[in-house]
């Protein structure tokens, strides 16, 4: 649907994943490829019900469905803060909302907290 552009996998901002362990980064590639399902099952069920009038059953699964995303969202940043610099420690709180783009946020929230105020090139 034309409200669903933006519903692709956030991938983890280039900082943190350069911080990630390799047994990490591969986890954090598994959580990616069920995100896509997932994503792929939202945007299929947007496109059967576009236009028409939704029944209570097919909100609930909807529901389901954007509330599955998000926890798995949560869990993929639960599991990756334990191998990250303690700066990045505010960024994996399960109930930061992210940019579309990436799981931690926008790059530049991003290098402020690991770098501070030190100028970094992009």
């Amino acid at each position: 649907p034309v409200n669903c552009a933006s519903l692709k996998v956030p991938t983890v901002n280039s900082a943190i994943w350069a911080q990630m362990s390799a047994t990490m980064c591969g986890k954090e590639i598994q959580f990616q490829r069920v995100l896509k399902l997932v994503g792929a099952g939202i945007t299929a069920f947007g496109k059967m019900v576009q236009g028409a009038p939704m029944s209570g059953t097919q909100q609930d699964m909807l529901a389901l469905l954007c509330n599955a995303y998000f926890e798995i969202n949560c869990i993929q940043k639960i599991a990756i803060k334990p191998t990250l610099n303690p700066r990045f420690a505010a960024l994996c709180r399960s109930t930061n909302i992210q940019a579309p783009n990436f799981l931690f946020g926008e790059v530049e929230q991003v290098r402020s907290l690991f770098f501070g105020a030190q100028k970094v090139k992009g």
